[in-house]
């Protein structure tokens, strides 16, 4: 039943989140309220894991989170329902190709769909950076002082990171991400 359960939520997942790996984001934080095979603190993991592997971003977290959920076997029962619906689409959509490539109606769609897909990236990046830039105890209220707001060592991390990406727009990302690894390494064993 936990099998089955994991394809539909990941098939949901995949219908309705239109924009790539990212806009997976909101419906990942849904499951980890539903499931208590999922937290919403191992979203951010998720992400850095996701982001370091070979692979679309999207198929890389309903792997991981299938994994976590039941196994070998629940990564690719997830990993199924998450690209399903974009199979079934691909093949309506190749068939009416002419069709849609004429239609006014499917552009005006899609172009509503923009704004759309952009405000559901930017509401789950809102949430990585709440979960991985904050106190999370001193975000809920929990924390007496001000300054116990701010993760002070992943701030100086993002800040640097981002600074270092947009300086230097050759580097590869691989390489940002290894500095980033190597830093938290280095800040969890201090």
């Amino acid at each position: 039943m936990q099998l089955l359960i994991l394809f539909l939520e990941f098939f949901k997942i995949g219908l309705f989140s239109v924009g790539g790996g990212l806009a997976t984001l909101p419906f990942l934080y849904d499951l980890a309220d539903k499931y208590p095979w999922l937290s919403a603190s191992q979203i951010p993991d998720m992400i850095a894991i996701s982001e370091s592997t070979p692979g679309p971003l999207g198929v890389n977290m309903a792997t991981y989170a299938g994994f976590h959920c039941a196994g070998p076997l629940g990564s690719v029962i997830a990993t199924a329902g998450l690209v399903t619906p974009s199979v079934i689409v691909i093949i309506i959509v190749y068939k009416f190709l002419e069709r849609f490539r004429q239609s006014t109606l499917v552009e005006n769609a899609f172009y509503g769909l923009r704004p759309i897909v952009v405000g559901l990236i930017a509401s789950a990046g809102f949430g990585v950076i709440v979960l991985s830039l904050f106190n999370k105890e001193a975000w809920n209220g929990a924390a007496t002082q001000w300054g116990s707001l701010f993760q002070w060592r992943e701030w100086i991390l993002f800040l640097v990171i981002l600074f270092a990406a947009r300086k230097w727009k050759k580097v590869h990302p691989i390489v940002l991400i290894l500095v980033g690894a190597a830093v938290g390494i280095v800040f969890q064993m201090a």
